[in-house]
Order: structure tokens, then sequence, then C-alpha cells
């Protein structure tokens, strides 16, 4: 029964201390990860943006061609712009969304 309460009161048991174990095994992790600089983010916003430009870009090329050909009432221009950038956003969320969950597995696993 001694060694029960003895293995209780250990601070190294503690959530206190798992969780300050998991923050600095976290920051030393950070600090192996060196070449994930500033430029490294900046690499991200630029291909979030691609990811959004280049549907967009596609859709009024289309839509230009399309007014070209198939005049009307509507603009096939404006619609294909829209659903160009409906479709980049889209799949700029799902590459952002991918990312954090892989963020918070990596976390998960350090915390355990």
């Amino acid at each position: 029964m001694a060694e029960h309460n003895d293995k209780k009161k250990r601070p190294d048991d503690s959530p206190l201390s798992r969780q300050v174990g998991a923050k600095a095994e976290r920051k030393l992790e950070a600090q192996r990860q060196v070449n994930k600089t500033i430029w490294f983010g900046f690499g991200w916003f630029g291909l979030i943006g691609w990811s959004v430009a280049v549907p967009a870009l596609l859709g009024i090329f289309l839509g230009l061609w399309l007014d070209d050909r198939y005049p009307g009432p509507h603009s096939w221009t404006l619609m294909l712009l829209i659903g160009g950038l409906m479709l980049g956003c889209w799949n700029a969320w799902r590459w952002v969304s991918n990312e954090d969950i892989r963020i918070h597995k990596k976390q998960d696993k350090h915390d355990d």
C-alpha cells in the first residue's frame, strides 16, 4: 500500500510534468527543423495563392473562348471566373486543412 502511494506522488507521473515534457520535446523538435525559415512560410503563401489563381485564370480563358464562340445573354467569362475561384479556394482550404491535421497528429504523437 505504501508503494502505491509513493507512485502516486512521484512528480514524473503528474499531468503537469507530462505536459511540460511534451512541450520541451516539441521545442527540441522545432530547433532540429531549422531549415523551415520565414522563406518556407512565404513559399506556402505562394503555393496557396497559385492554387487559387490558376483555376481562376483557366476559367477566364475558357470563358473568353466560349463568349467568342457562343455569345449569349450571360457572360461565360464571369461564370467560369467565379467557378474557378470557388474551385481554387476549395483546393487551398483542403491543402491547409490536411497540413493542419498532419501537424496535430505529430503533436498528439509527441504528447503520448
